[in-house]
């Protein structure tokens, strides 16, 4: 057990990190020029550097959220959650900031219901 939530701790932050820097930095760079056309050009600097960061970050956290997805699972399979909470903290690896909370709620459950995984 102590092993499975550790894979899935780290798979939940990396998840979160990358999607707040795709939400917070890439997105904001890359569309910017909509709102911003004066500051945030199309084809400047920060839009190519939001481009970059859209495309390779947003490949990146579609794959490493499937693993998280599947980490989330077998955790959950393991330590026997119910399916509301199971599906709850599996669709909170989508919205930037709420998978961190999602990540410490399945962790106190787990160490409250496993106390040798403290």
């Amino acid at each position: 057990m102590k092993a499975a939530l550790l894979r899935y701790r780290i798979m939940a932050t990396v998840v979160g990190v990358l999607l707040i820097v795709l939400c917070l930095i890439g997105l904001p760079l890359h569309y910017g020029y909509v709102l911003f056309p004066e500051s945030l050009p199309e084809g400047g600097r920060a839009y190519q550097l939001g481009a970059d960061i859209s495309a390779y970050l947003g490949v990146a956290h579609g794959w490493l959220y499937l693993i998280f997805l599947i980490m989330a699972f077998m955790l959950g399979r393991r330590a026997r959650w119910e399916m509301p909470f199971l599906v709850v903290t599996l669709l909170c690896g989508t919205v930037p900031i709420l998978s961190f909370w999602a990540e410490h709620r399945a962790t106190v459950k787990v160490r409250a219901e496993y106390p040798e995984t403290a």
